[in-house]
């Protein structure tokens, strides 16, 4: 069967019109300040979800089973809380015998189950990825269009935000074009500006654009500064306030960013400047040297210009299965490595934060439930969260929300959950 019949079978047919279903008053969409977001990938596939895409992220490719010896991922998913038809099966196996399932992004009710894990715990919204490479090819697109429809209801009826990212990692000379198309027919078709749910800023709906500014020593970008420029301005045009995804060193013109100026003269007619931080540190000890050296002075480097400033923080970090580095390579620490970013980060005047990431558990930085029994009854290497409940990082980021909005107090110590309450769920009533 073709990927168009799968494709026809099951298009619902709201996936790319206005959202006209419930919508409950959660968070102030209006604004990022105050906010603690996160990435959402919605990148994994499975055979049978109706995307036509096979094993994506989850394994080595489309046509190979998920099976050891073709695996991508570091931590497992938690599937205790999904019902059956939300989890399909894998090649790997329990201890006990019984076979290990896995989710799919496809799947609006898991998306939508995501959405609820975020307003169960406190975290305020997600930037919904849409890698503008995949763009190029009808199937891959298909299936952002499926996340990004589903992350929208999502979204509504737990009274979240979100808040399209597009990343330009992968995107030849002259890509950005992709970019422009794609949101003129979001807007259009979608009318996604007009959703209650999106995201604002600055009195205007937000776009972010990861992947500006980096140096080819971290990854080769044939797409050009210029060219981002005229994105930029194309987005401006278009009535939306504009939050780019910029290297570590963008101030300083070092490290992993390009050296000239040009940079900063475009950072200073956008609204959000987000530095990215996975694997700039690696150890507990080097958080507070890349606070002080980096984000307290960027800080101040946005307060005399025009943009906000807000930082990527993230658990920890492992491609062991997919790059075949150590497990676990920055360790988590049983949560206190992410705790102790996201208290520099509101001791450096930070006013926003953003977690990398809610889902992904390729790169070992998911954040929702994962569990600590990974199948490991033929082989399989994973990671767990050391005996912590697999919703932990969850509530941490939550609590952190709370400490960023000055609602308790900073402390130094990752927080257990006696004697803290966890936030209550939104009013059930219309925006």
């Amino acid at each position: 069967m073709s990927n168009q019949a799968v494709w026809a079978k099951t298009e619902d047919p709201n996936l790319l019109k206005p959202y006209s279903g419930p919508s409950l008053l959660g968070v102030d969409t209006s604004t990022l300040d105050g906010k603690i977001m996160t990435g959402y990938q919605g990148w994994f596939n499975t055979p049978g979800d109706g995307a036509g895409l096979g094993w994506t992220h989850w394994g080595r490719g489309k046509g190979k089973p998920f099976a050891p010896g073709s695996v991508t991922v570091d931590l497992w998913p938690d599937m205790s809380e999904l019902d059956d038809d939300e989890k399909y099966e894998t090649g790997f196996t329990h201890k006990n015998g019984e076979p290990a399932y896995v989710f799919s992004s496809h799947n609006k009710k898991t998306v939508i189950r995501h959405f609820e894990w975020m307003r169960d715990y406190g975290i305020d919204g997600a930037f919904v990825q849409r890698f503008a490479h995949g763009l190029r090819r009808e199937e891959s697109k298909h299936h952002k269009n499926v996340v990004l429809s589903n992350a929208r209801e999502g979204a509504n009826r737990a009274g979240r935000s979100y808040a399209v990212m597009y990343d330009l990692t992968g995107l030849p000379k002259g890509g950005t074009e992709l970019v422009k198309q794609d949101w003129k027919e979001l807007k259009k078709k979608m009318r996604i500006t007009k959703d209650p749910a999106y995201q604002s800023h600055n009195g205007k709906p937000l776009v972010a654009v990861w992947g500006i500014g980096f140096n080819d020593k971290i990854k080769p970008r044939k797409y050009t500064l210029e060219e981002c420029s005229d994105l930029v301005r194309f987005l401006k045009r278009n009535g939306c306030s504009v939050m780019l995804g910029v290297p570590t060193g963008w101030r300083t013109l070092d490290r992993d960013a390009v050296s000239t100026k040009d940079l900063h003269a475009l950072l200073e007619k956008v609204d959000v400047v987000s530095p990215w931080t996975p694997g700039r540190y690696k150890r507990l000890d080097q958080v507070a040297g890349h606070a002080e050296k980096y984000w307290a002075p960027d800080v101040d480097w946005c307060e005399e210009r025009k943009p906000d400033f807000l930082p990527v923080v993230f658990p920890g970090f492992s491609w062991h299965n997919m790059k075949g580095t150590e497990l676990g390579a920055i360790p988590r620490l049983k949560g206190q490595f992410f705790w102790e970013q996201l208290m520099q980060a509101k001791q450096s005047g930070v006013k926003m934060i953003y977690v990398a990431m809610f889902d992904e558990v390729d790169e070992g930085t998911a954040i929702f439930k994962c569990t600590n029994e990974p199948p490991t009854g033929n082989g399989g290497k994973f990671l767990t969260y050391e005996g912590l409940p697999s919703d932990y990082y969850l509530y941490l980021t939550g609590q952190a929300g709370r400490i960023l909005r000055d609602e308790i107090p900073v402390c130094k110590m990752a927080p257990v959950r006696d004697g803290i309450d966890t936030p209550g769920e939104p009013k059930a009533s219309a925006r």
